[in-house]
């Protein structure tokens, strides 16, 4: 998975939220904060992708993502949730993962083979299992850098 977007250690956490807008908060945020990037940026270029459609695809994940100027490379940030959130996902269930992902404006298919990298990833019930048992951040780091390579778009 992460040949096709950077995801530094420091973007991934644990973190209390109540409501989906809090959780796209706390994704602006962290991506401001590990990136360099303006948040409120960030936040509006999100909410502008959720008002399409909610990205809670199912199986309690969200892969909320954007594209953002002055990128030159896909980004990633993950958060797994003290409790699941009502995110409006397509099967109704609430969401306990959470994988952002920011894209060059440009982006095309690097952003589309990074959104399907993740997408199987997570789909997988024993990795869903192992994020949501992990005991820290770093260990849900190593759990996401770790997928096979079989696993790549």
């Amino acid at each position: 998975m992460i040949p096709y977007f950077t995801l530094l250690p420091e973007a991934v956490a644990t973190v209390r939220a109540e409501t989906k807008l809090a959780i796209l908060e706390q994704l602006a945020a962290r991506f401001a904060a590990v990136y360099d990037l303006d948040r409120t940026n960030v936040l509006e270029r999100i909410e502008e992708r959720e008002r399409l459609g909610s990205t809670g695809f199912g199986r309690g994940f969200a892969i909320p993502h954007a594209h953002i100027e002055g990128l030159n490379r896909p980004v990633a940030a993950f958060l797994r949730l003290e409790s699941a959130v009502d995110f409006e996902a397509v099967d109704s269930m609430p969401v306990d993962l959470v994988f952002g992902l920011l894209s060059p404006e440009t982006a095309g298919a690097s952003h589309l083979h990074a959104l399907a990298a993740i997408s199987r990833a997570v789909r997988d019930d024993r990795m869903h299992e192992a994020l949501v048992r992990a005991p820290h951040a770093e260990a849900l780091y190593g759990l996401l850098c770790n997928v096979d390579d079989r696993d790549a778009a």
